[in-house]
């Protein structure tokens, strides 16, 4: 396992489509095994294969319990309800906006050794899953958010709202 660099915001990578996996062997368990501990460095919630450079529908996200889930080729089944919530990402550093996601995400993907199946996340989960399986498509979350923040104009927006209350 290893850490693999992330790329920023401005890389050409981020803007392609990916292709999907057709070989489940040993060099994709290398990739899932990085993608775990890169995120895990970096401290985020999710992480797509093309934001270390790869381009294959292989993305790790972790759930509302805490669980890295796997997720390769995979693909929403259905969604409902919407949600309104600050997002950032470890390729935009520094950055975030409010972006308006499903508040509830079926995902139909495969594991590591190819076998289907399909999972389900509410709240957080739903939103990482919309925010990473669009990095798939070359797509950041930068094109959904009317404004970006910085991480000090939270801060002031945060103590704002403290000192409102």
């Amino acid at each position: 396992m290893a850490i693999r660099e992330i790329v920023k915001k401005g890389d050409p990578v981020l803007g392609k489509m990916c292709h999907p996996v057709t070989k489940f062997d040993e060099k994709l368990a290398d990739l899932l095994d990085d993608l775990k501990q890169t995120l895990a460095e970096a401290n985020g919630l999710g992480l797509a294969a093309p934001q270390v450079g790869i381009l294959r529908r292989a993305v790790i996200v972790i759930n509302e319990r805490g669980e890295m889930l796997e997720l390769v080729n995979p693909e929403i089944l259905e969604q409902s309800g919407e949600q309104d919530g600050l997002e950032g990402c470890l390729s935009v550093p520094g950055m975030w906006g409010y972006v308006k996601r499903p508040d509830w995400v079926k995902v139909r993907a495969q594991d590591r050794k190819g076998d289907w199946f399909e999972v389900e996340g509410r709240d957080i989960t739903a939103r990482c899953f919309c925010h990473e399986l669009s990095h798939l498509d070359g797509h950041l979350f930068t094109e959904l958010c009317e404004k970006l923040y910085t991480s000090e104009e939270l801060d002031a927006m945060v103590e704002e709202q403290e000192e409102g209350q």
